[in-house]
């Protein structure tokens, strides 16, 4: 008490009116029935709100165990589960030795940096996934454009080693998505749109591989990195110095989708053996690569480790064991070097490894937690630069493989880093002979599945073409300028989208239509013995922009009495527009108050002329008086200031229409507290004695929706229930009458909040007809303010 007389005694010094609101009590006879309940809905309070999120042991303790996953699971490891762990794991392996060594050299790297990275991504990912299929490595991508930035910041820095910008680059953004994480704000992914993600792939996918095309046909002088259309026009210029790289890359190619393609029309044929067909078909890319370092072998073993000498370029010395690790450089000169680049780094990172996870979390029936892989990957990019990793996220190939492998937990990825491990201290010499026109065959071949399938860019068509513009925006704008760019223009375009649909959307006024549900048997024998059908009613959009049958017009649920529903929500965006719209139909299908209310033609407003000069106000108006507003507000989970604003305005702006008497306002639906408490603060919800005359109020009766408090809930599996009490508890349910102890679902002292809209349009009904029949036992002079026609 002492602390509100304070509050009190402050806010009358500042000048705040703290009971600005007028709010009649409901009379007692009509608020409690000895058969109800009173039920007074209290409003949140930002005590409650903060409280919410006052720290306590518990939630910590479970903050902290939701940071190591594998304390769910670990424990309940078996044998099975090992078996297809490390079958999935060393299949793997046998793929990411190639392919990371590729990616590597994609990145403007030395081909091991490959193996680092893949390493420590395996070794180090487990302990932190909720996705037992995702693999985190290098990839494709992402190769790329630490590629694009060890040569930009080259040109500017060019003391500076490729492996100190890669390795700086990825701790820097690890830290900021391991922070992401942390503070479980995952969510932020969500930001970026399916389409935008594929339109990246797509895009960049092209970009990859038309930059492979010259290392696989041996083709010199060529600017891989330049815009992709130029990369093509400079290699087909170059195919006159196409040398012998091409007989190893061009049938490195043709064997690698070969051995796919026949390894697909077997598991058809063979169905029992798809095991086998699909190891078979795994396992290409270590075949062709360990196919090819023989033939390499068998022509160049005259160089004796001068990779110079070789008849086609080879990779040359991989030195064996990790011999860059180490504390990675981190200084002034390096952060402001690789600033410009860390956005788009971040949103790759982000943007392949959840949009995988998330794939496959659907595809394999369980949910990842966005802000707990983001600590995986984060951690994994902050602590494998030590050992000589670059940036690493999720890959899509790689997690494919392994979920077809039949993965069953996450602890695969140390069978991987074990594989990667001996090939960094066992294979390292073979590694000297492997072609690259061999690699840039495997990487093409890889990058081939992230293009987009036709069938999904026609589903985009089919789902919405605006976003098939720019899924092809960011196809083309890759193309022409570079993968960065392509990122930045679809992100861009699909949050302007989103814009323009919450600034342009538009309400829709709802009208009545009596529904009859039936089977057609009853419907075709409504005069037999057949169960007829039901009958409620529902209400459609009055446009039939839904969808519903244009022949079935809705009609309006009582003279005056309109129905908006709201459809992007309701916010500072679109509150505008949603405010117009609603004023209009207001003014459409209902009269003013009082016809000709100003004396002199001076008198009026100038955006209200009236008629023209000489010519009388008509007088035979025969619409109706507007009596209540409901609005459906299903689709609005928040309002804000400026929206409230907004109902205000309209409020005060349709009482001045329908003067003398106010309109009701009528709000159905309503799916959170807070948005109650916000229309309660602007005068909705309750009987403002302010607006309301003492005589309105005494004829108002309310219209509540009740339920029963009863806890008997009819079972209807008869096994688990005796039949007769069953049947008597679903015919209680089906009875008219109303049952034992009841409560209101909202608070009585809300009248004007209602379950649905049915219940709205009731009360308003309610409110108008017990307001005429008032206003008909009264004088004739207030019959002639309001008209006999409603």
């Amino acid at each position: 008490m002492a602390g509100n007389s304070i509050g009190r005694s402050v806010a009358k010094v500042l000048g705040i009116n703290v009971d600005y609101r007028n709010e009649e009590p409901l009379q007692s006879s009509r608020a409690s029935i000895s058969s109800v309940e009173t039920y007074v809905e209290k409003e949140p309070t930002v005590v409650e709100y903060v409280s919410q999120f006052k720290p306590s042991l518990s939630a910590f303790q479970r903050y902290l165990r939701s940071l190591f996953p594998f304390w769910n699971w670990i424990f309940h490891y078996n044998l099975t589960w090992l078996l297809g762990d490390v079958i999935a794991g060393v299949t793997v392996g046998f793929v990411v030795i190639p392919q990371g060594m590729a990616y590597a050299i994609l990145a403007k790297l030395p081909p091991e940096y490959g193996l680092y990275t893949s390493f420590v991504g395996f070794l180090l990912y487990w302990a932190f996934a909720t996705s037992k299929d995702i693999t985190i490595g290098t990839v494709a991508v992402m190769s790329t454009i630490v590629g694009n930035i060890v040569i930009r910041v080259q040109e500017t820095n060019p003391d500076l080693p490729a492996e100190v910008i890669a390795r700086a680059l990825a701790i820097i953004a690890g830290a900021v998505l391991l922070f992401i994480g942390l503070i479980r704000f995952g969510r932020i992914v969500e930001l970026i749109p399916l389409v935008a993600i594929t339109s990246f792939m797509t895009g960049a996918a092209i970009s990859i591989g038309a930059g492979q095309v010259p290392g696989l046909m041996g083709i010199s002088g060529v600017n891989t990195r330049g815009a992709t259309y130029l990369v093509i026009i400079d290699t087909l210029k170059g195919l006159p110095r196409t040398k012998l790289d091409a007989a190893i890359g061009l049938s490195a190619l043709a064997m690698l989708y070969g051995i796919r393609i026949f390894c697909s029309l077997m598991t058809k044929k063979q169905p029992h053996r798809k095991k086998l067909w699909f190891f078979i078909s795994t396992l290409r890319m270590a075949f062709v690569i360990l196919l090819y370092i023989l033939i390499s072998w068998l022509v160049n073993r005259h160089v004796k480790g001068d990779a110079k000498k070789a008849k086609f370029k080879i990779l040359g010395r991989v030195p064996r064991g990790f011999q860059h690790a180490g504390a990675p450089t981190i200084n002034k000169e390096i952060l402001s070097a690789i600033a410009p680049d860390l956005p788009v780094t971040i949103i790759v990172l982000i943007l392949e490894h959840i949009a995988i996870s998330k794939s496959f979390g659907r595809i394999n029936n369980y949910v990842i937690n966005p802000s707990q892989e983001l600590v995986a990957v984060g951690f994994t990019n902050l602590f494998g630069p030590f050992l000589g990793a670059y940036p690493a996220t999720g890959s899509f190939s790689r997690t494919a493989i392994k979920s077809k492998a039949g993965v069953r937990t996450p602890l695969a990825g140390i069978f991987t880093a074990v594989i990667v491990l001996l090939a960094l201290y066992a294979l390292t010499a073979v590694f000297f002979y492997i072609p690259s026109a061999g690699l840039s065959a495997v990487i093409i071949h890889a990058v081939g599945d992230l293009i987009t399938p036709p069938n999904v860019v026609y589903q985009f068509w089919e789902t919405s073409p605006l976003e098939l513009i720019i899924f092809f925006a960011g196809v083309l704008v890759t193309v022409f300028t570079n993968i960065e760019n392509g990122i930045y223009v679809t992100i861009a375009a699909s949050f302007a989208l989103l814009l323009w649909r919450q600034l342009f959307t538009h309400g829709t006024l709802l009208g009545k239509v009596q529904i009859y549900r039936a089977t057609p048997d009853a419907i075709a024998n409504k005069n037999s013995n057949v169960s007829g059908p039901s009958v409620r009613e529902a209400y459609l959009p009055v446009n039939h922009k839904d969808g519903s049958n244009p022949q079935i017009e809705p009609e309006s649920p009582y003279p005056g009495i309109l129905v908006f529903s709201f459809t992007e929500g309701f916010s500072y965006l679109n509150q505008q527009g949603y405010m117009d719209e609603l004023v209009a139909a207001a003014q459409r299908i209902a009269r003013p108050g009082i016809l000709d209310r100003y004396a002199k033609l001076g008198d009026r407003p100038w955006n209200d002329p009236g008629p023209r000069r000489g010519q009388q106000v008509n007088s035979d108006d025969d619409r109706p008086l507007l009596r209540a507003i409901i609005l459906d507000f299903s689709s609005v989970n928040h309002i804000d200031v400026t929206s409230v604003q907004g109902l205000i305005d309209v409020r005060n702006q349709l009482d001045r229409y329908a003067h003398p008497e106010p309109v009701e306002w009528h709000f159905a639906s309503i799916n959170s507290r807070w948005t109650k408490r916000a229309l309660t603060t602007a005068g909705f919800g309750y009987v403002d004695s302010a607006r309301f005359n003492s005589r309105r109020s005494q004829h108002w009766n309310p219209v509540y929706s009740f339920a029963s408090l009863d806890t008997s809930k009819p079972v209807r599996d008869p096994k688990h229930a005796d039949v007769e009490a069953n049947d008597q508890i679903i015919q209680r349910g089906r009875d008219t009458s109303l049952p034992g102890k009841l409560s209101t679902v909202h608070g009585q002292n809300r009248p004007f909040f209602h379950v649905d809209v049915q219940a709205a349009v009731e009360s308003a009904i309610a409110g108008a007809e017990g307001w005429l029949s008032s206003v008909n036992s009264g004088s004739t002079s207030e019959e002639g303010v309001h008209g006999k026609a409603d």
